[in-house]
């Protein structure tokens, strides 16, 4: 499924499920309640139906002997949980309409919770009944049940577990909340994640929220799961959160997701339900920022906060303000809290918000306490409006008790992010793992680096491959309606073009068949390098052919205008041309994503032309402690690694073919704005007369 597709799905489900807004008084706390219960029921089924055939071939293998076990066991053996008949989402979605949907879903609830006694209070019940006694709503819960069954069944639980936490940050949105309180997006996750690799431990999130970030930590493990070494490379999570509602979702998304583990509610400045001085492997979390409303009198004495310095206000206290005393911001007690919470080889990653970097006064003394015990890993500043509810400019800190050496490696990634729309952006799934490798080649893991960059050439050659199938078709296409010499040589010289596709695809497999483990890595990069210069010329030649034939397709369209409009037709364009104009810019498009993959690996390559790490002006550099000094202490990336001007790549013709091309589409859009025009001026004269 691609983004765009999955991103319509959401918003369908999300549009239905906010009629409860719309039809109800219910406000975004309210109501995400019931909507999330029945999208846990519905990720629940999809789970509980992979492992269904499995379940049930068990089941009857040991039925009649001594082994034999009940259903509900097996289950819960290798799914994590059971889901009686009554519990299945086609049983609600068909329930007919004299029975009661309010209790037939609470049934199903407690059903659930009976098998897994976890879960024991914590799935909604009661809410469906407030919205089935109220004559305005009472058909919602079957409205839900619907649109949520138009949801594949095949999903899997990452792709659910996406439509999960858009929702999640959908009602974030509707409540107002900060970001930081309520919902980090997965992408970001995700690049803290592949940066601490957590494995084989206890994953502690002080202020879990919904718990993607376990989620995402588990994803990490069962994509690396062959790389691990560890007999047991799983985790176990520990949560805290002060709402409850908050804590039963990350409940409830533990439960769908396989995660053994615990959240607890409790507010993190206050409460340690967990015990969490130097008890975990990994800390993960996106903390409110700047919270001044901290007692200062109940944390100071706590060594979770303390140990590294309390923050305290630079002003003398008036004796009438003795012991109500507030810390004048919380940022630095969760950054005290990540570097106590960990054990003497455990690794940390939290969102910041930016000026925690740059703090003066105590704040400034606990950093640089922080650096000269060198417990601060990296620092990597993140792309603005990166977070659905807030613009806040935010920053990655990483923890490693387990260093090697005392350098600080700092990243600055503002300028990589992939937009989404005009106010949201994130990073792609190859961002991520480019981002993450610079971390990896700092330690010195170079075979790691030849790895991604032969998954990219794999990708990118899979795609072609699946690219190539269209020209053919297309070229039919522009052959009958492009009849004129050049039209016929430019569709030739294309097709030409495509046939190079052969060459490459030999020389790639004969790369493949060549480079194996046995390879150096110096010998395989000097390689990949050598086959990614072959496609360059090879993308040229599709870029230049695609565009003379954009040029020569809008001439004729131009040509057709142009015609109707002295013969006083009202179309300016037939149909064929239409449908041309549709498949070259879907070739257009997949020759993109395709190349998408060549150009990652064009990025790796010119910044890490070595397979080694290396200081890169305006990305990353590694910088000492008397470096570090030099700059006051300062954590800002910006500081260290420097600012570079991006060319955008284009030569002066490709610049001025570019505005060509705009302009021939102006041309277009205004013709056919003409058209219009005259018709509703035509169309007024008959109403008037």
């Amino acid at each position: 499924m691609t983004r765009e597709q999955l991103k319509q799905l959401e918003d369908q489900l999300w549009n239905a499920a906010d009629n409860l807004r719309a039809n109800s008084d219910l406000k975004a706390s309210e109501y995400s309640i019931p909507v999330l219960g029945l999208i846990f029921l519905k990720f629940a089924d999809n789970n509980y139906r992979r492992h269904e055939a499995a379940i049930q071939a068990e089941f009857e293998k040991k039925k009649g002997t001594r082994m034999e076990k009940a259903l509900s066991d097996i289950a819960i053996e290798k799914c994590g949980f059971y889901l009686p008949p009554h519990a299945r989402y086609d049983y609600l979605l068909n329930l007919p309409e004299s029975e009661e949907i309010d209790q037939a879903i609470k049934k199903a609830m407690e059903a659930i919770e009976q098998y897994k006694p976890e879960l024991e209070g914590v799935l909604p019940k009661q809410e469906y009944f407030r919205l089935t006694r109220d004559p305005k709503t009472k058909d919602i819960p079957n409205k839900l049940l619907k649109n949520f069954a138009d949801i594949p069944a095949d999903f899997t639980g990452d792709l659910f577990g996406q439509i999960y936490e858009y929702f999640l940050g959908a009602f974030a949105r509707s409540e107002g909340q900060k970001g930081g309180e309520f919902f980090t997006p997965r992408s970001v996750v995700r690049v803290m994640v592949e940066i601490i690799e957590p494995h084989g431990g206890k994953v502690f999130d002080p202020a879990c929220g919904s718990g993607g970030m376990f989620v995402q930590s588990a994803h990490f493990i069962d994509e690396h799961r062959k790389e691990l070494k560890d007999a047991d490379s799983g985790v176990y999570v520990y949560g805290q959160e002060k709402t409850l509602e908050t804590v039963n979702l990350a409940k409830m998304n533990l439960a769908v997701n396989g995660l053994r583990g615990e959240v607890k509610q409790g507010n993190s400045y206050y409460d340690d339900p967990h015990a969490s001085f130097g008890a975990f492997d990994y800390v993960l979390a996106n903390p409110p920022f700047n919270v001044n409303e901290v007692s200062l009198s109940a944390i100071e004495n706590d060594k979770r906060f303390n140990t590294y310095g309390i923050p305290r206000n630079k002003s003398k206290v008036k004796k009438a303000d003795v012991g109500k005393e507030t810390v004048p911001n919380g940022n630095y007690l969760w950054i005290n809290l990540f570097a106590t919470s960990l054990k003497p080889q455990g690794r940390a990653a939290l969102v910041m918000a930016n000026s925690a970097s740059d703090a003066r006064h105590s704040e400034a003394d606990i950093r640089r306490k922080l650096i000269e015990e060198n417990l601060i890993y990296g620092m990597l500043t993140l792309p603005s409006n990166m977070f659905y509810t807030v613009t806040l400019p935010a920053t990655l800190w990483f923890f490693d008790k387990g260093k090697t050496d005392d350098k600080i490696l700092f990243i600055d990634a503002r300028n990589i992010f992939t937009q989404l729309d005009r106010a949201h952006r994130e990073f792609s799934e190859a961002q991520v793992h480019n981002i993450a490798m610079i971390s990896r080649l700092h330690k010195g893991r170079r075979q790691e680096f030849v790895q991604l960059v032969d998954r990219y050439f794999e990708l990118g050659m899979k795609r072609l491959l699946e690219n190539a199938m269209q020209v053919e078709p297309v070229s039919a296409q522009l052959l009958e309606v492009l009849d004129d010499a050049e039209g016929k040589a430019a569709v030739k010289g294309l097709v030409k073009q495509w046939k190079g596709l052969d060459k490459l695809q030999a020389r790639y497999e004969q790369h493949q068949e060549r480079y194996g483990a046995s390879a150096s890595v110096d010998m395989e990069n000097r390689a990949q390098h050598q086959l990614r210069e072959a496609f360059d010329p090879f993308f040229e030649g599709l870029h230049q052919g695609l565009k003379q034939l954009d040029k020569i397709v809008r001439q004729h369209e131009k040509q057709q205008a142009e015609a109707a409009k002295a013969e006083g037709k009202r179309g300016s364009t037939d149909r064929k041309t239409k449908a041309l104009k549709t498949a070259l810019d879907e070739l257009h498009e997949e020759v993109k994503h395709a190349e998408k993959f060549y150009q990652d690996i064009h990025w790796l390559q010119e910044r890490f032309p070595e397979a080694k790490y290396e200081d890169v002006t305006g990305l990353c550099k590694l910088a000492s402690p008397a470096e570090v000094a030099e700059q006051d202490y300062s954590l800002n990336p910006g500081r260290y690694v420097g600012v570079v001007i991006e060319e955008d790549g284009k030569t002066e013709e490709e610049f001025l073919d570019e505005v060509v091309s705009i302009q021939g589409e102006l041309e277009t859009l205004n013709n056919t704005s003409d058209d219009l025009r005259n018709v509703i001026a035509q169309n007024l004269k008959l109403l008037v007369s």
